[in-house]
């Protein structure tokens, strides 16, 4: 048998004090020889407010309408003494009634409505003594300074739970947030990286089909490589989708210097010549981050020659140690002629990403055109990553 929890048994014990104090309003009001219909309506109104559960309430039933009704049914219960100048009584149920109320006001009901509820159901409670002493009395005052601080204590608590429910919204968007980014970088550097590769390469095995058949193998090879990756770098983003709600804080970025050489042998056609040339200094304990992001800016710099530059005859990359700094630098000497489809020519958020992510090693990126032709990708980063 499942024992209940100790949350549980708060909420039981708190719903069992509030009907007890109920039933105390009500037989005092029955001792007092008073009607007890006027009190017992206002607090059956205010408890099914309270204790209505959440699953069963109906959609009409809002916050605002669970807030102000029984406010306003209490507040019209003590004009009502007033004006016939009989003493009502209070008790301790209707001031817990209102006090939950005046909670839920300000933790639930929407902004432009919790302070008009806050009022109604704080104003309610402060004028509760009304109905058996005059407001001249001192009892009434001593009631509703007493009334003051119960409703501060409350209204403040309820506002700094909605402050860190706030905060907490806040802060598992913006978690979203870049769980979303994590998975679009994915997509963009790794599988548009492949797929692209795949594209091309058919292309080239449909011009090869007629001229030159015996040539095919390699590149039908190179498109089953480029295909394979492109599943497994799938998977990859779909497992990190599938774990979305753990912390992605600690995901490793994927790539190293290592992969690059991998990346730099796996790339080019027949007639493009790639060249890795990467200096002894460069060694593979620098930080992983930085050869992650040295990784990327590579991928993205040869996605980037597939769509744009298809004619380059002659790509370097090139990874040096210049005073402190790692360069990671991919230029080409194509002329801009390529065939691909313009739904595979890419939208340009490729190097705003790389941008992001080389300025947060607090490294600088640039791109541009080349003296006497072709394009260049540089990057510098330190060797050293600051973390916050």
């Amino acid at each position: 048998m499942k024992s209940p929890s100790p949350r549980g048994c708060v909420r039981g014990f708190g719903i069992g004090a509030l009907l007890a104090a109920a039933l105390v309003d009500v037989s005092g009001t029955g001792a007092d020889g008073g009607s007890l219909w006027p009190p017992a309506a206002v607090l059956l109104v205010g408890l099914a407010a309270v204790l209505w559960p959440a699953g069963r309430r109906p959609r009409w039933l809002t916050p605002e309408v669970r807030t102000a009704v029984p406010a306003v049914l209490s507040a019209c219960y003590t004009l009502g003494a007033l004006v016939s100048g009989r003493d009502m009584l209070f008790g301790p149920g209707e001031v817990a009634v209102l006090l939950c109320l005046l909670f839920i006001a300000v933790r639930h009901c929407s902004p432009r409505w919790a302070m008009v509820c806050g009022v109604l159901d704080g104003g309610a409670l402060l004028a509760l003594p009304l109905r058996s002493f005059s407001w001249r009395s001192g009892e009434a005052q001593a009631y509703v300074l007493l009334g003051i601080v119960l409703t501060g204590l409350v209204a403040g608590l309820a506002a700094y739970l909605r402050t860190m429910d706030y905060r907490r919204t806040v802060a598992v968007s913006a978690t979203r947030r870049a769980e979303r980014l994590a998975i679009a970088a994915d997509l963009h550097d790794f599988v548009a990286h492949h797929v692209t590769g795949i594209l091309v390469q058919t292309q080239m095995a449909r011009m090869m089909a007629d001229s030159r058949p015996q040539e095919l193998d390699p590149v039908l090879a190179g498109i089953e490589r480029a295909a394979t990756e492109a599943l497994a770098s799938m998977r990859r983003t779909v497992g990190v989708l599938r774990d979305a709600g753990e912390d992605m804080a600690d995901r490793r970025p994927v790539g190293d210097l290592a992969a690059i050489t991998e990346l730099t042998e796996g790339f080019g056609t027949p007639g493009q010549k790639v060249v890795l040339r990467r200096d002894a200094a460069v060694t593979d304990d620098l930080p992983h981050e930085v050869q992650a992001a040295a990784f990327r800016v590579v991928q993205e710099a040869l996605t980037n020659i597939r769509r744009h530059a298809a004619d380059a005859t002659e790509i370097v990359v090139r990874l040096r140690l210049d005073a402190g700094r790692l360069e990671a630098c991919v230029a080409d000497d194509g002329r801009g002629g390529t065939q691909l489809p313009d739904a595979a020519q890419g939208g340009g958020f490729g190097l705003v990403g790389l941008k992001e992510r080389v300025t947060a090693l607090g490294g600088d990126l640039h791109a541009g055109p080349r003296v006497g032709g072709g394009w260049e990708v540089r990057a510098e980063f330190p060797t050293r990553v600051l973390r916050g």
